[in-house]
């Protein structure tokens, strides 16, 4: 299935797309598609149903964010071999983890806001993965059991707060949407191998990123059996498992996004984000 969440930004329903491309609306049969909703058996329930009978969703509805709820939005660095060496850096010999504040979650095609003082925004296409199982010290052979599904991230990143402030990444990983998500949260049995996925990212239609997710270099049952040694994993936690190359960073010279500009990028098979960046307005 591909589930996702629609409507007004803090009021979204859930729904799916069915095989024709119509969003259909959930509500009726799940109040959202949040942790206590993620398991297996909820998912197979939502599989069985008629979708032919389930109400149709004009196609222009905004599509919000393809999970809610969400407790822990957890992220994997320099987890691309060809990632890690655009940037100079080693492949790190144990996975490197940094956090986005929830806060920073947004529909795939809200608008990015570039913070005040900024002069180093950046893009990252990743794929996400949605924990439907909780655990804790998860084996690796049976940690794709804990997983409700996949989607696509642009994981932002302003890189002078992340790496010219001094103290961790995350402050330059959490600012107020920086954390698209969606469109769609694609269940396992879509997904014939995760390590096997194109992905790419544009910014005003010129590609920078083109990579593929078998360069990841520690793959999702090995993180998700890694993460569950330091903390428990719960329903509705995210985790974006890395960028391959391309991002503004490692450009000759770098590029850094700009209000105005247009991102667009897609991960195969579980559909497309488009942002528009624009700065802070608030007062």
């Amino acid at each position: 299935m591909k589930l996702l969440r629609f409507g007004p930004c803090g009021h979204e329903k859930p729904g799916l797309l069915d095989d024709n491309g119509v969003i259909r609306d959930l509500s009726a049969h799940i109040t959202d598609l949040s942790g206590k909703h993620l398991d297996r058996g909820a998912l197979e329930a939502l599989a069985a149903l008629d979708t032919a009978s389930l109400p149709e969703v004009p196609a222009d509805t905004r599509i919000g964010p393809c999970v809610a709820g969400v407790g822990k939005f957890i992220c994997i660095g320099l987890n691309y071999s060809d990632h890690a060496a655009e940037t100079g850096a080693q492949v790190p010999p144990e996975p490197v983890i940094f956090n986005k504040w929830t806060s920073a979650i947004c529909g795939p095609n809200d608008d990015v806001i570039i913070p005040r003082d900024s002069k180093k925004t950046d893009w990252e296409v990743e794929l996400g993965v949605v924990i439907g199982k909780a655990g804790r010290y998860i084996d690796e052979a049976n940690a794709m059991q804990h997983v409700a599904g996949f989607c696509v991230i642009n994981d932002v990143s302003e890189r002078e707060f992340q790496l010219e402030r001094s103290g961790t990444w995350d402050k330059g990983k959490g600012c107020d949407t920086f954390g698209p998500l969606g469109p769609w949260l694609v269940t396992p049995d879509e997904v014939a191998d995760p390590h096997q996925l194109g992905m790419w990212l544009e910014v005003d239609d010129k590609r920078y990123q083109d990579g593929n997710t078998r360069t990841m270099v520690y793959q999702i049952p090995f993180l998700i059996s890694y993460l569950s040694r330091f903390m428990s994993l719960q329903p509705g936690d995210v985790i974006s498992t890395g960028t391959p190359p391309g991002v503004g960073m490692g450009q000759q010279p770098p590029v850094y996004l700009k209000p105005g500009q247009r991102m667009r990028l897609s991960i195969e098979g579980l559909g497309e984000q488009h942002q528009t960046v624009v700065a802070d307005q608030q007062r």
